[in-house]
């Protein structure tokens, strides 16, 4: 578990000053990593106020160790410094944290330096932050889980592995889109109109999103050998705002027996932007409270660590923007808000269990939660819950659908062709600065 430091000091004041500023995303407490577009070359970069800082200009200016120079220098993406210990990467925020809080700096105080360092983000293309190699998407929300079962199962909402072990289902990582990319509506494979009547093939007619959470594992570990919950936080890198995009229809008719497949497979996008674990330092707390009677983790899925500090608060906020409302110049309208704090399993459980029987995961791989959903309506994470007229917890068999209504008059069951959703997530304290993880946004086309 990371342990909190000077980097974490919310009086901490940057030299440029758009990072003191009470709205910006990326403070000096925050320095996210991404990669951007330069000169036709991918770099590696970190996130503060309204810039982003090129690590690869600053290792050729001579700073950093050979180690990190090399992960720095030898990527094109953030593989290398996923690859880098506890240590190392600790060291790497606290140099990075005193360039840019130091007035006295050589980055500070070299102006030329400064210059071929420093880019405006507005004026950057922002890339993937990592070409992964490998994806898993788990099923962690309980509130998100029982929701789904009891519009399908409405007598067992919960199958009975449930609650004794994180769920999850190998995905597509050649589909991964950074965020801003257009997400073509898929073809598939439609259920019958009737039962016992043949299917179609068509555009998806349930076009859905789905607000997650991922991350980014570090290190990796070698085939045969598990992680265990001690050491799995080690193994974070970092954390990203990930959309899930599902066809809803072509899953309905497809993910029985064996589960989902290319109604998930055509579109997830990622944000730009990874918010380090040593950054989130100050906002871990106790993993989801489990009722009395609910069954106990087995001992490779619980410790006393994962118990207190295993969570994260984290809060998370969906907003759609239709043709319609961009063309009145109205603002994205908010469809839910809700906290990463409500997940059943944590991300240390998610990946033990991804590792227990051995499977070896690798530097940049990517596990994401599943579905964010919380106990209320306005927090439940994906359209096919938000229009639910199903209450958690009480199983309404044969219940309806209520469409949401827009501030255009519009309504929606599922997404439209322009639709652009957008999710954004932030922890916040009142005796800590709040930071962002920036945005994952994508329109339906």
């Amino acid at each position: 578990m990371r342990t909190l430091d000077h980097t974490h000091d919310p009086h901490a004041r940057s030299w440029i000053e758009s990072a003191n500023s009470s709205t910006t995303e990326f403070p000096p407490q925050n320095l996210p990593f991404g990669v951007f577009q330069a000169d036709g070359l991918p770099r590696v970069g970190v996130a503060i106020g309204d810039q982003v800082v090129c690590l690869g200009t600053l290792a050729e200016a001579g700073f950093f160790n050979d180690s990190l120079g090399v992960a720095i220098h030898d990527h094109v993406d953030l593989t290398g410094l996923m690859s880098l210990s506890v240590a190392e990467r600790r060291a790497l925020r606290h140099e990075l944290f005193q360039l840019l809080t130091d007035p006295q700096s050589r980055l500070a105080t070299d102006s030329r330096l400064r210059q071929s360092a420093l880019r405006s983000i507005d004026q950057v293309q922002l890339l993937k932050p990592v070409e992964v190699g490998d994806y898993t998407d788990f099923y962690a929300s309980l509130y998100h889980a029982t929701n789904v079962g009891s519009m399908f199962r409405p007598d067992n909402p919960l199958l009975p592995n449930w609650k004794h072990l994180p769920i999850g289902y190998h995905g597509r990582a050649s589909s991964l889109v950074v965020s801003g990319t257009e997400i073509r509506r898929p073809n598939g494979q439609l259920p019958p109109a009737q039962e016992g009547g043949a299917p179609t093939f068509g555009p998806c007619r349930q076009m859905d999103y789905e607000l997650e959470v991922g991350a980014y594992i570090a290190l990796g570990n070698r085939l045969g050998e598990p992680i265990s919950l001690a050491d799995a936080e080690d193994y974070l890198f970092g954390i990203t705002l990930v959309n899930d995009w599902s066809a809803r229809d072509m899953q309905r008719w497809e993910y029985q027996p064996l589960g989902p497949f290319l109604a998930k497979s055509f579109a997830t996008s990622v944000s730009p932007w990874v918010v380090t674990m040593e950054a989130l330092a100050p906002f871990r707390g106790p993993a989801f409270e489990r009722s009395l009677d609910d069954p106990t983790p087995l001992p490779y899925l619980q410790n006393d660590t994962n118990a207190k500090t295993g969570g994260i608060q984290l809060q998370l906020e969906v907003s759609l923007l239709t043709e319609a409302m961009r063309q009145q110049g109205l603002a994205p309208h908010r469809l839910s808000l809700g906290s990463f704090g409500n997940m059943y399993w944590t991300l240390a459980q998610m990946l033990t269990h991804h590792t227990s029987n051995g499977c070896n995961l690798q530097p940049g791989d990517l596990i994401a939660s599943g579905t964010v959903s919380g106990p209320t309506r306005d927090s439940r994470g994906c359209l096919l819950e938000l229009t639910w007229d199903g209450e958690y917890g009480k199983p309404v068999p044969g219940s309806q659908r209520t469409a949401l209504k827009l501030p255009t008059g519009e309504e929606r069951l599922f997404l439209a062709a322009g639709d652009e959703v957008l999710i954004r997530g932030w922890c916040e304290h009142p005796e800590r600065r709040t930071i962002h993880l920036g945005e994952c946004r994508g329109q339906v086309v």
